[in-house]
């Protein structure tokens, strides 16, 4: 069953879509998505794994659908600064073509986890593909072309959100961008409280639980600008070793403004 966090994610999920007025595949995709009850229990499972076995942050249902909701809007932001998705530019595609690659990316790009850290990104790839292609082959039934496609597109995602291996989509980009601005301290709340002895590793437990909040909105001088909140000057790793990586080798890099404050502090501003 879904937690109440879940479905109210899932509710600003189908608004958000609703709002870009794309009420056709994505939409039809984005329900399959949040109906599909094989992809809940992987998200559970790879959560379960991350936390209580491994003491990492979430990477389960809220995490997958907060990435989801984080691409979604950027992708947006470029659409109306009139920025053309990989797809568009490529002639392969529209731009409900590259939300639904882009929304199969982020809900599945984790479910890896459930198998381990090490290579999480490529283990995901094998656990999606078969819920993928089942969930493609409803929405585009009829056109096996943008299955092949946004399959491919999707998978992408998925294996590069970690920013290890180089993308070459712009949707593919937006994913690792997304998955980076993930890291309030919501996400590190439970392994917090599990820690009894240190280990190596808690700088990032401790770095997330200090992160109020995270705000995408469109920019001054670029189509997307990222606010990052905190309460403590501990979250800057965060910022800089995480997100900052992530949109270093992401291929939405040129299109982000990145700015970071401390409490009541002046903001610093990365890109």
């Amino acid at each position: 069953m879904k937690s109440a966090k879940e479905v109210n994610i899932d509710i600003r999920l189908i608004d958000l879509v609703n709002s870009l007025g794309l009420t056709g595949r994505a939409m039809m995709g984005l329900k399959l998505l949040l109906a599909n009850e094989e992809l809940q229990a992987s998200q559970e499972y790879a959560n379960i794994v991350s936390i209580v076995r491994l003491g990492y942050n979430d990477h389960g249902p809220v995490h997958m659908r907060t990435v989801s909701y984080n691409a979604v809007l950027m992708l947006d932001l470029l659409r109306k600064a009139n920025f053309k998705t990989s797809l568009e530019a490529d002639g392969c595609g529209d731009f409900e073509d590259s939300l639904m690659a882009v929304m199969l990316a982020a809900m599945f790009h984790d479910l890896g986890m459930g198998m381990g850290r090490q290579n999480h990104e490529l283990h995901s790839i094998v656990l999606a593909m078969p819920m993928i292609d089942r969930i493609l082959d409803q929405v585009y039934h009829d056109d096996i072309k943008k299955r092949v496609m946004i399959r491919a597109l999707a998978l992408e995602g998925v294996a590069g959100h970690m920013g290890t291996i180089t993308v070459s989509s712009l949707e593919a980009g937006i994913v690792q961008v997304a998955d980076g601005c993930d890291m309030t301290k919501g996400r590190a709340r439970i392994p917090i409280h599990m820690i009894h002895t240190p280990r190596v590793g808690l700088i990032h437990q401790y770095s997330a639980n200090s992160i109020e909040n995270v705000e995408i909105q469109a920019g001054k001088e670029k189509p997307v600008r990222i606010d990052v909140h905190m309460s403590s000057e501990i979250g800057l790793f965060q910022v800089e070793e995480v997100l900052m990586h992530k949109i270093a080798q992401s291929t939405a890099k040129q299109h982000i403004e990145l700015y970071a404050r401390v409490g009541d502090d002046d903001e610093r501003r990365y890109l």
